[in-house]
C-alpha cells in the first residue's frame, strides 16, 4: 500500500538527492520500480525504505534507490539530425587548433549517445582526431553498462546500420556486439549528478544533454542551462532535445539552425 503521504514524501526526497520531478499520477511506477529495493534491503514498505534511506551511513541505499527510478532508455543515432549537425557544421567550424576538443554527453544512460558521437568524430576526422568524450550520468548501473560497450542485436538494430556495424563493432562469441577500441579510445566515462558543481570537469566545446532537462523543475532547468553556459568555451555549442530548449529558462544561448535541425550556440 502506497499512501499519498508516503508518495509526497518519496516525491521530494527523489527532487532533492537527484532534481527529477515525479509530478502526479506516477504511484505506480513508483511501486514497480522500487519493489526490487524493498527486497533487496529486506524493507516492507516505502516508509521504512524512506527512513533507511535517510541514515547518515546509507549512500549505497540512495544511490540504488535513484539508480532504480532513473529513465535509461536510450537510441543509437538518436533522432539522427544532432549527429548530422555535429559532423557537417560543428566540428568544421571549430577546425583544428593545437588542444584537445571536448564533447560532453550529460546523461548519457547506457552509453549509445557517447558512443555514437565518438562514430561521428571517427567518420568525419578519422582516427587522431583530438577529441575527447566525457560521458556522464547519476545512474551507477547505466555507467557500468556504458563502460563495458557490449550491446546485443535488438540494441544495433535501432540505429546503427550495416556499415557502421562492420567498422565500429565486432561480433562477440556470445552473439552480442563489443563496439571496437578506436570507438572506446574516445570516451571516458565518469558519474556526475546534474545538481552539482561542474568546475572540475573542464571547459568544454559541445555539450550534448539531450531528453534530460524535462525530468527536471523550471528552476532546476535555469540552473543546469547557465552552468552548462559556464562550461562551454565561448561560442561553443549545447544540443538539446528535440522538445527541449533554453529559450524561457537562459539567456545564455542563441538558436542556430543547422540543416533541418536546431542547435544553441553561447552567447558571450
Amino acid at each position: 500500500m502506497l499512501t499519498g503521504q508516503d508518495y509526497q514524501a518519496f516525491s521530494r526526497f527523489l527532487e532533492t538527492t537527484c532534481g527529477i520531478v515525479l509530478g502526479e499520477g506516477k504511484a505506480y511506477l513508483v511501486r514497480s520500480r522500487l519493489q526490487p529495493v524493498l527486497r533487496e534491503a529486506g524493507l516492507a514498505s516505502l516508509g521504512e525504505l524512506m527512513e533507511a534511506a535517510r541514515r547518515p551511513d546509507a549512500g549505497p541505499l540512495r544511490e540504488r534507490i535513484v539508480d532504480a527510478m532513473t529513465t535509461n532508455e536510450t537510441l543509437w543515432f538518436r533522432d539522427r539530425h544532432p549527429y548530422e549537425i555535429l559532423a557537417r557544421h560543428i566540428l568544421p567550424e571549430l577546425g583544428t587548433t593545437d588542444r584537445r576538443l571536448r564533447i560532453w554527453s550529460a546523461g548519457c544512460s547506457t552509453g549509445e549517445e557517447p558512443y555514437s558521437i565518438a562514430i561521428t568524430v571517427l567518420e568525419a576526422r578519422g582516427e587522431g582526431a583530438g577529441v575527447e568524450v566525457l560521458a556522464t550520468d547519476i545512474s551507477a548501473s547505466a555507467l557500468a553498462r556504458a563502460e563495458a560497450g557490449v550491446y546485443d542485436e535488438r540494441s544495433l538494430d535501432r540505429g546503427v546500420d550495416p556499415e557502421r556495424r562492420r567498422r565500429f563493432f565486432r561480433r562477440r562469441e556470445d552473439g552480442r556486439w563489443q563496439v571496437t577500441d578506436a570507438v572506446r579510445r574516445l570516451v571516458r566515462f565518469q558519474p556526475q549528478n546534474l545538481k552539482d558543481s561542474y568546475l572540475l570537469l573542464g571547459r568544454f566545446d559541445v555539450i550534448f544533454c539531450r531528453n534530460v532537462l524535462i525530468y527536471f523543475s523550471p528552476g532546476l532547468k535555469a540552473d543546469i542551462l547557465d552552468r552548462m553556459a559556464e562550461a562551454l568555451r565561448p561560442r561553443g555549442y549545447l544540443v538539446a532535445g528535440a522538445a527541449e530548449s533554453p529559450s524561457g529558462y537562459s539567456g545564455r544561448f542563441e538558436m542556430v539552425r543547422a540543416g533541418p535541425g536546431i542547435v544553441y550556440r553561447r552567447v558571450d
